[in-house]
Parts: C-alpha cells; structure tokens; sequence
C-alpha cells in the first residue's frame, strides 16, 4: 500500500541514500555535494525556507522521496509550486505510485496557477508520465549563478 508522510529527522539516512542515488542518476545532470543534500533535507524536515519533505512509502519501506516548494511566478500571476525532485527506489517503479504522488500534490496545493517541474532528456520514463498529467515543456533553457 503506497502513503505519503512527512520527512522526519530519523529517516536522515534512508532519504539520503536515495538523495545520493537520484544525484547519481540521468534524471540529473549536473553534481551537487553531499553537504548541500544534507542541508536540504534538514530544511525540509524543519520546514524552513518553504520546502517541504516528503517520504513515499510502500507499507513500511521508505520507497521515494519528494521536495516541494512554492513561490509566486510572474509568467502566470500567481502561485507556483515547484516540485523540486521526486524520486522511487528501482523496485517501487512502474506501479503507480508517481501518478498517485503528483495528483496527491495537485489536490494538497490548491490555488496554484502553475506546476512545475524539471525533467532531463535522458529521463524518458519521467517525462512520458508527465506529460501524461498534462505537463508542457517550456522552450527555454536555465542559468544559474551559484553563491555557496
């Protein structure tokens, strides 16, 4: 049975494996230290900056983990909520259990004007469900300028 809860601080380790995993994987394409994970997962778990943690779990398996976050966007007028990464474990794939996650964000963030989300080319799997719910790509690429 798949539920969403929380992130709470002792499941550091087991959000963290899978942090380090989904890092590692071509849903990303670029590196990010192991310090700056860590400090993620604590402001979620502590709710500050806006980001809230979640745990996906499969009966009592942490089975993925997502971060969702949410600001005003200017090209939409309004609430934007950014789902921030939403990872499963290889054996929780293909059940569901992403469709269930992303309609669950959808009705516990109500009034958004916007969804949005980051997919690489080199993750087809993730972009097909997405673009199952309804998500468009935008034609623009991101720059960043990173203050560590």
């Amino acid at each position: 049975m798949f539920r969403i809860k929380k992130m709470q601080e002792n499941d550091c380790d087991s959000v963290l494996n899978m942090v380090m995993a989904f890092y590692d994987s071509p849903a990303v394409s670029h590196t990010v230290s192991k310090e700056t994970l860590t400090r993620t997962f604590k402001a979620a778990v502590a709710g500050d900056q806006g980001l809230d943690g979640y745990k996906l779990m499969e009966g009592e398996r942490i089975c993925g983990y997502c971060y969702v976050t949410e600001y005003y966007a200017c090209e939409v007028g309004g609430k934007n909520v950014m789902i921030e990464e939403l990872y499963f474990d290889p054996s929780a794939r293909n059940k569901g259990y992403g469709t269930e996650m992303l309609n669950w964000i959808f009705k516990s963030y109500p009034g958004a004007k916007r969804y949005r989300l980051e997919v690489t080319d080199d993750n087809p799997s993730a972009r097909r469900l997405y673009e199952r719910l309804g998500f468009t790509a935008l034609d623009y690429g991101q720059m960043v300028r990173d203050v560590l």
